[in-house]
C-alpha cells in the first residue's frame, strides 16, 4: 500500500489507518472499490434507478431532476457536461436486474449474484419475503440494508476460497456479544429489535450453504447485523449533483454565472417541494481499507464518491505527516459543530465508544451542555424515559 498502512492504534480504538508519507491538504490518500455494496431497499422501491452492482444512476441529470420535481418540461443548460453512457445499460439474463455496463454485470455474477439471482416478480420467493419483512422493520431514512448482509453471505459462498472470504469479513467483527446485541437493538429500533430471530430465519431461507452457517447462528447473525450497521459506509450518488458540480466548473461571464446560480437554486426548490431531502440513490458498502479509518471530531480526511458510483476516495482535508493516524468523521458537519457532550452522546448511542480525539480531549473540562440545542435534546430524552 502506497502512503498508508493498517495497524493497531495506540488508543483503545483497535486498528487504525496511518500515513507512511506526507499528504498535503487536497491530496488523494486512496481509492477503493467495496468488497460488497448494495442500494437501500426503500430507495430502490421509490424508483431510484441504479446499477445493481456499482450504484451508478441509470438516468441522465435531466431525467433525474424531472422525476424528482415532477416537472417533465425542465431543460438543463450544458446538459452534455456530464457523460451518462446510458447506451451501455444491460440486464441479467435470468432476473433482468439492471447494470450500467457489461463489466458490472459480469463482476456481480462472478462475485455474488449467481447465488442470489431470482425472479423479482415472484412474491413468494425467499428474497422477496425477506425484503418486505426488512422494509417493515426499517423505514426511511435508511442506514443499511438486509441485502448487504445477504450479498456478504453470497460473496463467501461463491468465493474460490470461502474460508479466506469469511476471514476477510470477520476482520470487521471485533465486539462482544452484548455490544453486538445492543447495536442491533439500536439499528432496528425499539419496536422491532425482538424480531431479529425472524430476520435470521428468513435470511437462512435465502443463503444456507456450508460456509454461511457460522453467520446464521443467533450469535453469528447478530454479529453480522452489527457489522453492517457500524462498518457499512454510506454511499450516495446523484446525476443532478454531478451536473451541478460539472456546470459550476465551466467558464462563463459573471452575468451567466448569476443566472445559472438562480436556476440551480430554483431547481433544488422544485425538488425539495416534491421529494423533500431524498435526492440521491443511496446505499451502503463494506470497504476493506477505508473502513480502518477511525473517527475524530477534528478529522484530517474525508470520504468522497467522485465517480458517481460506489468507488470511494479518501482525501486529506489538512496536512498529514508520516506516522499520523488518518481519521474521518462518523458525524455530519452539523453534529461536529455541536458541544462535546452532544457529540459524545451521539457516538455512544450509534457506535458504542467514547471519543478521546484531540478535540474532545481539549474540551473535556467544558460543561456537559453548551447550547440550547443540546439541552433541548436532553429534555427530549428525559421526556421519553
Amino acid at each position: 500500500m502506497d502512503g498508508f498502512e493498517v495497524r493497531t492504534s495506540n488508543s483503545k480504538k483497535g486498528k487504525g489507518l496511518f500515513a507512511t508519507k506526507k499528504f498535503d491538504q487536497g491530496d488523494i490518500i486512496l481509492e477503493e472499490d467495496p468488497l460488497i455494496s448494495c442500494q437501500f431497499a426503500w430507495n430502490a422501491a421509490y424508483r431510484y434507478l441504479a446499477c445493481d452492482h456499482c450504484m451508478k444512476p441509470l438516468e441522465t441529470p435531466e431525467q433525474n431532476v424531472r422525476r424528482l420535481s415532477c416537472k417533465p418540461d425542465i431543460v438543463l443548460p450544458h446538459s452534455n457536461c456530464v457523460e451518462s453512457n446510458l447506451e451501455c445499460i444491460t440486464s441479467c439474463d435470468q432476473c433482468a436486474v439492471l447494470y450500467c455496463s457489461e463489466a458490472c454485470k459480469q463482476k456481480a455474477f462472478a462475485t455474488y449474484h449467481q447465488t442470489i439471482c431470482y425472479d423479482t416478480s415472484n412474491a413468494q420467493h425467499p428474497i422477496t419475503i425477506l425484503l418486505e419483512a426488512w422494509k417493515q422493520m426499517h423505514y426511511p431514512p435508511e442506514t443499511t440494508s438486509i441485502m448487504l448482509l445477504v450479498r456478504i453471505l453470497a460473496f463467501i459462498q461463491q468465493s474460490p476460497d470461502p474460508v479466506d472470504a469469511a476471514s476477510r469479513i470477520k476482520q470487521f467483527c471485533h465486539r462482544t456479544v452484548n455490544e453486538d446485541a445492543e447495536l442491533v437493538h439500536k439499528l432496528l429500533g425499539e419496536q422491532f429489535a425482538s424480531q431479529i430471530g425472524t430476520l435470521r430465519d428468513l435470511t437462512a431461507n435465502v443463503v444456507s450453504g456450508e460456509h454461511a452457517q457460522e453467520f446464521l447462528t443467533p450469535e453469528g447473525f447478530c454479529s453480522l447485523m452489527a457489522l453492517i450497521g457500524t462498518n457499512g459506509q454510506g454511499i450516495g450518488t446523484s446525476p443532478l449533483a454531478m451536473w451541478v458540480n460539472a456546470v459550476l466548473e465551466l467558464t462563463m461571464s459573471d452575468d451567466e454565472r448569476q443566472q445559472l446560480d438562480l436556476f440551480i437554486d430554483k431547481l433544488y426548490q422544485y425538488v425539495e417541494e416534491e421529494s423533500g431531502t431524498f435526492l440521491n440513490t443511496e446505499g451502503s458498502g463494506l470497504y476493506q481499507v477505508q473502513s480502518a479509518s477511525n473517527h475524530s471530531c477534528a478529522p484530517n480526511a474525508e470520504s468522497l464518491f467522485p465517480y458517481g458510483n460506489h468507488r470511494i476516495q479518501l482525501k486529506a482535508t489538512k496536512p498529514i505527516m508520516p506516522g499520523d493516524e488518518i481519521c474521518i468523521s462518523y458525524l455530519d458537519e452539523c453534529s461536529l459543530q455541536r458541544s462535546r457532550h452532544s457529540r459524545q452522546k451521539e457516538l455512544a448511542q450509534n457506535y458504542l465508544f467514547v471519543c478521546w480525539c484531540e478535540k474532545c480531549s481539549a474540551q473535556a473540562t467544558e460543561p456537559d451542555c453548551t447550547s440550547e440545542e443540546d439541552m433541548s435534546d436532553d429534555d427530549d430524552v428525559d421526556a421519553d424515559d
